[in-house]
């Protein structure tokens, strides 16, 4: 990780409301270049429409992004060509084959099509697609789609990947593919920004972390600052609240079933 670099993203002050519903509120957020940044909070915590702002998705209230020191909403087609992206609710053009959905990818990127066919058959093979690669993409299961848009984001070798839940509906050995790449990534200098729910995930592969809930970061760091000392998810659960022991489900114990 390059600490003279400017930072791969700077959020300044994103708000979002949702008519009376404020979604995020006011996140100051910092991702060092060449990190493994994770994203982590409860459902509702503002995670998605975070990202969405980040990537040009949604355009916030107030409030500033920067990717790599460009603007994101004054130079969006500059800023926009040094990230890939994998959004939640990932929408695809699934008439297409998995082949061809990637490698149109590449062509809108400005690839020329010599290229973009060599990279989607790195691509088809590092995500074990191979087999699957003529088949339409509105036949694939929820892993295979969540694969084949992971390749998209990637085709054009971008700086920057922000992957929304990459490992959700994926199976073990190609959530291990993926984990192996993405680190592989970083390690030559790109920067990875992955929200997940599954904090073991988080603690094992990424190096920073942020906390958030209610629409704003309760506490960002390296992985270490952030646990304090104890796992991470017990860290998170110590800053978000909410963790109830189940009253009111006396009934559901076996041992209080009549025989």
């Amino acid at each position: 990780m390059d600490v003279t670099a400017p930072p791969a993203v700077r959020l300044t002050g994103l708000w979002r409301r949702f008519g009376t519903k404020v979604a995020v509120g006011g996140i100051d957020l910092e991702v060092p270049a060449g990190s493994f940044y994770g994203l982590v909070g409860p459902n509702g915590a503002g995670k998605t429409t975070t990202l969405r702002m980040a990537t040009g998705l949604l355009r916030p209230d107030a409030g500033t992004v920067l990717v790599e020191g460009v603007d994101l909403w004054a130079d969006p087609i500059r800023a926009k060509s040094l990230f890939g992206v994998l959004p939640d609710g990932v929408r695809l053009f699934d008439r297409l084959s998995g082949r061809q959905l990637i490698t149109y990818a590449g062509l809108l990127h400005g690839l020329d099509r010599t290229t973009a066919v060599a990279r989607t058959d790195d691509l088809l093979r590092a995500l074990d697609l191979e087999q699957d690669a003529a088949t339409l993409v509105v036949d694939y299961s929820a892993g295979m789609t969540k694969k084949v848009a992971l390749a998209a984001a990637m085709v054009h070798a971008p700086r920057l990947l922000v992957l929304d839940e990459p490992f959700e509906a994926v199976d073990p050995v190609s959530a291990a593919n993926i984990r192996e790449i993405l680190t592989a990534f970083v390690a030559s200098g790109g920067t990875v920004i992955v929200s997940s729910h599954v904090m073991d995930l988080v603690q094992r592969m990424c190096d920073h972390v942020a906390v958030v809930a209610g629409g704003r970061v309760l506490a960002a760091g390296t992985v270490d600052e952030v646990r304090a000392g104890s796992t991470l998810e017990d860290r998170f659960v110590q800053l978000v609240g909410g963790r109830s022991a189940g009253e009111g489900l006396e009934w559901l114990r076996t041992s209080s079933a009549s025989s």
